[in-house]
């Protein structure tokens, strides 16, 4: 018999319910449960060079489905040239979010011609939705206020191998 610290006998269907919660702590403890935890370790991508006038950007490549969902979460900081590229199969509307993102970041929606279509400022954590004006394949995410210290807009052509000519 299980006692608390009363030492008052417990009745057989607390015993079943103590049972059953020891079972389910187990559960928590055991390795599978802990497989299930988000991973909160910032990834690190393959980067390629994006061009933006005389500045040079070194742009991690989110290309897989689960690159882009995880993107730039749990990152701290990023250094002032980079950034990540989401690369899409389509052009569509692409909208993003801030979950689980300690660092403030500037997005911006870019056509396949390289064409920033329209920049937005994302808060840290922040679970609101920023959105593209028009389809795009193309967001980079950089730190915030980077595109307005450079004088860049939407409609500023950016270089590199992604966009066609």
């Amino acid at each position: 018999m299980i006692y608390v610290k009363t030492m008052i006998p417990l009745r057989r269907s607390m015993h079943k319910a103590l049972g059953a919660l020891a079972l389910v702590l187990a559960g928590l403890a055991s390795p599978h449960a802990a497989a299930q935890v988000p991973d909160e370790q910032p990834q690190r991508l393959q980067a390629i060079t994006l061009g933006a006038g005389m500045h040079n950007i070194h742009a991690e490549l989110a290309i897989t489905p689960e690159q882009r969902q995880k993107g730039l979460m749990y990152r701290r900081d990023l250094a002032s040239h980079e950034g990540m590229l989401f690369v899409f199969e389509a052009a569509q509307s692409q909208c993003f979010w801030m979950r689980n993102t300690p660092t403030p970041l500037t997005i911006a929606f870019i056509a396949d011609d390289g064409s920033i279509v329209n920049l937005a400022d994302m808060k840290p954590f922040d679970e609101a939705s920023h959105c593209s004006t028009q389809p795009v394949r193309y967001v980079l995410e950089m730190n915030q206020g980077w595109f307005a210290k450079r004088g860049i807009k939407p409609g500023f052509k950016l270089s590199g191998a992604p966009f066609k000519p």
